[in-house]
């Protein structure tokens, strides 16, 4: 019988890892640009902020049921275009279109109105998203079974998404551009037809040139219609049930959680110290600053961070290049107490005529040079960090297989992966929020007291630091090294060999 040399895929070729890349920029391009549009649902459309945040929270309950359910249901697909591809394809165009209509509202129908407009669509935008992520996240566990390239190819898609990060902070200086569009509606309306568009063209592309490895396997999966919805519902369950005995991806999920909720709680700080600290309440003052500082970071995590990162995890093992990015970025955001500098005519030294032009829009950036000194450090927490958990996660659905047979379950390993990161991104919010009223903070107000903006500062740095030492902590004692991987592929590959050798029972 011929062997499927799919099942021995170590090297990705180019083009597929661009492809995937592209998957990559859609998956964060439309989640940031919903961030950025959310808040003009307040300024732009009338709702008032407390319906505005149901607005946020009420489709993320939907979209951390979802996840998982659609994990199950890609990881048990079979079809001639493979797990994954149709509902990537599907699901792209589906999103893409949910996005801008969603946002095709207008101030004359009402607050009452646009309520249940947007809430309607915005939740059949997040289950559309959830049938696009969730199987392209799948997808990348299984495109290879090498080890390095896994990384590799994680480091890559995390750098072509992180152009999103770049993209993103621009649209709150064109929403509001008065030259652009005749209202911050109108605005909000035309950019998401343009990211719409973007979204589709690019959100396709795993679908149309990413290859599946073939971990199909009629026996296992005769019992796992989807005619049998209690049925599969409990298996989902039993399944995630069991993932939680799996210590290898309890300890990528725990590390997750502590380094990038960390930073999500104290994520709005930043703009608050460089406006009220840095420019003393003036927004005039502070300008582009603010969205410049996130966009370096970006920048710098895209060219420079990820690379180096994907480099470590190769030559030291992906353990300790999770250790290494991980202390120095608790490196970087003790930093900040030095970098975030009052802004008067003491601070000598200005980035002076630099002009970013977009269109007809020109940017100027004028900041203290010392700002940008935590940035690449900062930068490889979430650099490091999402390259190589994915990277160990598809290293997980390895050690899955070989205790538990098929079918692999990357999708089902990474919507309980993406669920977590989702469910403590909410409560990271929250907390950020109460960290900002417990310290005083009061954005109605132009300036705020010393003690106020001391306390304020001392969090911002205090809490990912925390967040990041436990997370070396908890992977201290992470055991499923590269010689382990190394071993299990083997055992996965004279398995898989001798079941494509073994004679079937012809009836």
């Amino acid at each position: 019988m011929e062997q499927n040399n799919q099942n021995i895929v170590t090297k990705v070729p180019i083009v597929q890892k661009a492809a995937f890349g592209s998957g990559h920029l859609v998956n964060n391009l439309l989640p940031g640009a919903l961030g950025v549009f959310s808040f003009f649902l307040i300024t732009a459309f009338g709702i008032e902020p407390a319906i505005a945040g149901l607005l946020s929270a009420i489709p993320r309950f939907f979209d951390a049921l979802s996840d998982p359910i659609m994990g199950f249901i890609s990881d048990n697909t079979t079809s001639k275009w493979g797990r994954r591809r149709p509902y990537i394809f599907s699901g792209a165009i589906l999103a893409s279109i949910l996005f801008v209509i969603q946002w095709q509202m207008w101030e004359d129908n009402g607050a009452t109105y646009n309520f249940w407009y947007f809430l309607l669509f915005s939740i059949l935008f997040i289950f559309a998203n959830t049938v696009f992520s969730t199987p392209l996240i799948g997808m990348g566990y299984e495109m290879t079974t090498d080890t390095k390239e896994r990384t590799r190819l994680m480091g890559i898609a995390n750098s072509v998404g992180q152009i999103s990060w770049m993209i993103v902070p621009l649209f709150w200086v064109l929403i509001a551009n008065k030259d652009l569009f005749d209202s911050q509606a109108d605005g909000v309306r035309t950019l998401s037809i343009f990211v719409g568009f973007a979204c589709l063209f690019f959100g396709v592309m795993p679908a149309i040139f990413c290859k599946e490895m073939d971990v199909s396997d009629a026996e296992s999966k005769a019992n796992l219609t989807m005619k049998d919805l209690t049925k599969n519902m409990k298996i989902l369950w039993e399944t995630m049930k069991n993932m939680t005995k799996n210590n290898p991806f309890m300890r990528l999920c725990g590390a997750t959680f502590l380094v990038f909720n960390g930073f999500q709680m104290v994520a709005s700080f930043s703009y608050f110290i460089i406006v009220f600290y840095m420019y003393k309440g003036s927004y005039e003052m502070a300008g582009t600053v603010p969205a410049i500082f996130s966009i370096l970071g970006a920048f710098l995590t895209a060219v420079l961070i990820i690379p180096i990162v994907s480099w470590l995890a190769n030559k030291y093992g992906k353990r300790n290049a999770f250790i290494i990015s991980t202390i120095l970025s608790i490196i970087g955001y003790s930093l900040k107490w030095w970098g975030f500098v009052v802004v008067d005519e003491n601070t000598a030294v200005l980035f002076n005529d630099v002009v970013l032009q977009i269109g007809v829009v020109k940017i100027s950036i004028e900041m203290p040079l010392i700002l940008l000194l935590p940035i690449p450090f900062i930068a490889f927490g979430l650099g490091g960090l999402f390259t190589l958990m994915m990277s160990m996660t598809a290293d997980v659905c390895d050690l899955d297989e070989l205790k538990n047979g098929l079918p692999r379950r990357e999708g089902t390993f990474g919507a309980v992966y993406w669920w977590m990161v989702k469910i403590g991104q909410s409560i990271a919010l929250a907390l950020g929020g109460l960290v900002l009223s417990m310290v005083g903070f009061d954005a109605g107000n132009a300036t705020q007291s010393f003690e106020t903006m001391n306390q304020l500062r001392i969090a911002d740095i205090i809490i990912p630091c925390l967040t990041a030492a436990l997370a070396v902590w908890v992977m201290w004692n992470y055991d499923l090294n590269e010689d382990k991987v190394a071993e299990i592929k083997k055992e996965l590959e004279l398995k898989r060999a001798e079941k494509s050798n073994t004679p079937k029972n012809i009836s």
